[in-house]
């Protein structure tokens, strides 16, 4: 298993990088090699300057970084040297099983898009994001910003691709599809969700228990909310400030301790042809050692080919 990961992207690189790597390849197990892609010659120093075995990592000389604010297309198409672009050229090619970053989502997006590609006969890809439970564990929240506009068919598309992952990646046994909306009442919301409720409701392949709520986002009501990546993204960003909120106020909860991102590493693309995740921006060690660590789990639970599988 060749698990790769961009050594470059993020606020932090490459030190909580390099750090976070060191950490998940403790956790692996010999078969499970970690690539690395950035300056190989700086990234052996930087590993074992901090106490790691550079011989435990595999490496790609990828020297060039593709900086936040870069116009993801011309980046990729411009910078073929940069870790973003060498990772999503080595993942078409198969030389690797997986990749990651925390470094330009837009780049992550357009990289994965025109490598890898979609899984024959999914319309668009969706990122998605774990929601803490107030009783215990969490759901998928998709689509959280990879389509700020949505047709029906698409949000249809995302509620098997959340229930796949969902059951194959976290174990969730026929986890339950809502529809994230404004009432509980099948004739509610705008026209995207009003078009969207029968051909969820029709859809053999999923468990859907109708609408959902804001208010339930937290609660055992679903497994998998579903929405356009619009709503989706406003959700996220509001669900991320209430962990922030509550050490800025020096209010310790165990369930709002579980609104730390770095417990979940990064955000998966479904819908692509293999295992592609993106980790938040101010990634830190113990968010890039997760975001590791789900790759992993992306890669051993065959989670491509049960897509493949359900849009054949």
């Amino acid at each position: 298993m060749k698990i790769g990961l961009d050594v470059l992207g993020g606020d932090f690189a490459p030190d909580s990088n390099i750090k976070g790597a060191i950490e998940a390849q403790k956790q692996l197990e010999d078969s499970q090699r970690i690539v690395l892609f950035g300056d190989e010659e700086a990234n052996r120093k930087a590993i074992a300057a901090a106490a790691g075995d550079p011989s435990k990592f595999d490496y790609v000389h990828a020297p060039e970084n593709i900086s936040m604010h870069e116009h993801p297309t011309k980046a990729i198409t411009q910078k073929p040297n940069s870790s973003i672009a060498k990772g999503f050229e080595l993942l078409k090619s198969g030389e690797i099983d997986s990749f990651s970053s925390a470094g330009n989502t837009g780049a992550m997006l357009v990289g994965a898009m025109f490598s890898v590609k979609t899984v024959p006969g999914v319309l668009r890809p969706a990122i998605a994001t774990n929601v803490p439970k107030l009783k215990d564990g969490f759901g998928i929240l998709l689509d959280v910003g990879a389509n700020a506009d949505c047709k029906p068919e698409m949000l249809n598309q995302f509620a098997i691709l959340g229930s796949i992952y969902a059951e194959h990646v976290y174990g969730i046994q026929s986890p339950k599809v809502g529809l994230l909306n404004i009432g509980e009442e099948e004739e509610k919301g705008n026209n995207l969700t009003v078009a969207t409720y029968p051909l969820l409701k029709e859809n053999t392949k999923i468990n859907f228990i109708g609408n959902a709520e804001g208010r339930d986002l937290f609660s055992d009501h679903a497994d998998v909310m579903v929405c356009d990546g619009y709503t989706g993204n406003v959700v996220l960003k509001l669900a991320e400030s209430f962990y922030v909120v509550t050490l800025k106020k020096g209010f310790k909860d165990q369930f709002f301790d579980r609104f730390n991102y770095e417990q979940y590493g990064g955000s998966p693309i479904l819908g692509v042809n293999a295992p592609v995740i993106i980790g938040h921006g101010i990634s830190t060690p113990e968010a890039i050692k997760n975001m590791v660590l789900l790759s992993r789990d992306m890669i051993s639970s065959n989670f491509i080919d049960r897509i493949k599988s359900a849009f054949n």
